[in-house]
């Protein structure tokens, strides 16, 4: 190229040879784009304490990490809610206020809900609900409380509210399930052998009116 620069007036040079560094300048930028590509926006998490979701007019907070505790809710006339904002705190005050039910057992962990022993429909005197195991001869309701065993990453166990029944799924809400996840989750729902099975492999039974 440079070879033949005198050959044209100088005007025809400058303007050649501004094209061409804009040529190469464009040539950089691009290359740049594939070594460096544009990454998606990064959305900060909701403060601690925010409202996420909701249920029949009850609230779902965000609790950041799953050991986290604020403090402990306590009623007006002194019933125990549960350690703010972790995921039994969610269903207690959901049948609190939304149902005025007040269990007669209102401290334990999540999976400590599940009363081992009980057949299928019995009343599960802690919590005066009715207890349903996985499977069961009964089909889930909204609104019933859904529970989970323990595992090692979290040896507590986990709770939450059924928000909706489909033909072949349900869907949760939950409190504190971590701090990237949802306050909504579906589970697979199957008849078999006229019993319910919500397909989850650590989920004990539900408890519900």
């Amino acid at each position: 190229l440079f070879k033949h620069i005198e050959q044209f007036e100088p005007n025809s040079v400058n303007t050649l040879m501004r094209n061409y560094f804009v040529a190469c300048g464009v040539l950089i930028l691009v290359g740049l784009g594939f070594l460096f590509p544009k990454t998606e926006k990064i959305i900060s998490p909701p403060e601690v304490g925010a409202k996420i979701d909701s249920l029949d007019g009850v609230y779902v907070y965000y609790n950041g990490k799953i050991s986290h505790v604020k403090d402990r809710n306590v009623s007006s006339d002194g019933y125990n809610i549960g350690l703010r904002w972790q995921c039994v705190e969610f269903i207690k005050r959901y049948y609190f206020e939304a149902h005025n039910h007040k269990m007669p057992n209102s401290y334990g962990h999540a999976k400590h809900f599940f009363a081992n022993g009980l057949k299928d429909g019995q009343t599960n005197p802690d919590r005066n609900l009715r207890q349903f195991s996985n499977p069961s001869k009964f089909k889930p309701r909204p609104g019933e409380i859904i529970i989970f065993d323990g595992n090692q990453w979290n040896p507590y166990g986990h709770v939450a509210i059924i928000s909706k029944v489909e033909s072949n799924r349900i869907e949760i809400i939950q409190q504190n399930p971590g701090p990237y996840a949802n306050s909504r989750e579906y589970f697979n729902l199957k008849n078999l052998d006229d019993s319910w099975i919500i397909d989850g492999k650590s989920i004990l039974g539900r408890l519900g009116k």
